[in-house]
């Protein structure tokens, strides 16, 4: 597990190593990640979920990292990509060579609720979110869930996992 302090001193040694091979690199923030440093929602999360460019000068920087810190080479990766629909981003972090974006907060509700995810922080996760964005019932997840999600992939899975939430 990473800690807010540690992800932030891995993000600082990433910017190095993009910095010293001329890169200018980007990223966006999802999931655990973002719930622990934007939020403070949690203590850590076990990996970072991110979409990254330039990506494999990316890649080979995020190695290089994880050897220095005795991190897995998977520390950062960029498995979300495939559950990413367009949205808005907003700055949070601007280093030299590393700017870091996050989702707002209806999106990550949104990503979360899709998932319904019963084996990881998923639950506790989008009670947060439902509290910080003062939602009082299932209809209002919903109604954010619509606006990134076609109403046909929202599982029934989800459905009974947000309206189990506010049971």
């Amino acid at each position: 597990m990473m800690t807010k302090a540690e992800i932030l001193t891995y993000l600082n040694a990433l910017d190095a190593e993009l910095g010293a091979a001329g890169i200018k690199g980007e990223m966006c923030l999802y999931g655990g990640t973002v719930m622990c440093l934007a939020f403070n929602a949690r203590p850590a999360t076990k990996d970072i979920d991110a979409i990254f460019q330039p990506t494999t000068e990316f890649r080979d920087a995020a190695r290089r990292v994880a050897d220095r810190f005795g991190l897995p080479h998977d520390w950062i990766n960029d498995a979300v990509k495939g559950f990413v629909v367009p949205h808005k981003q907003e700055t949070f972090l601007e280093l030299p060579s590393l700017s870091v974006y996050i989702p707002s907060a209806e999106y990550l509700l949104a990503m979360k609720a899709i998932a319904a995810r019963l084996d990881t922080s998923d639950k506790d996760d989008v009670i947060f979110l439902i509290r910080k964005l003062n939602l009082s019932s299932p209809q209002a997840v919903f109604d954010i869930l619509e606006k990134y999600y076609p109403k046909n992939q929202i599982k029934p899975a989800t459905q009974f996992f947000i309206e189990e939430i506010f049971e």
